[in-house]
């Protein structure tokens, strides 16, 4: 399986793809689903991470899935821990 070369954050997405064509603020977005301005203010600049209740909830909203979320920031953490990661050093297991 090959990874991404630089995925998208998910918040770099939300902001992006869904707040700025809508002209919607991350404020009135929290607001609608009901969560803490600071949750959404906090992920479009890419200072947290996505939850799954962030994802879950994004998902209504949008019409989307929380998988489709999720595997944002899934994607964004492999690529980030493999550039920082040494596992040349682990030998592969084949099962008997």
């Amino acid at each position: 399986m090959s990874l991404l070369q630089n995925p998208m954050h998910p918040g770099e997405v939300l902001k992006e793809l869904y707040l700025t064509p809508l002209e919607m603020s991350a404020i009135a977005l929290a607001k609608r689903l009901g969560v803490p301005r600071t949750r959404i203010e906090r992920l479009v600049k890419c200072e947290t991470r996505m939850t799954p209740d962030t994802a879950l909830r994004l998902s209504k909203a949008f019409a989307t899935t929380p998988a489709y979320w999720m595997n944002m920031q899934v994607n964004h953490d492999l690529v980030a821990v493999k550039a920082t990661t040494d596992v040349s050093g682990i030998e592969p297991l084949v099962a008997a």
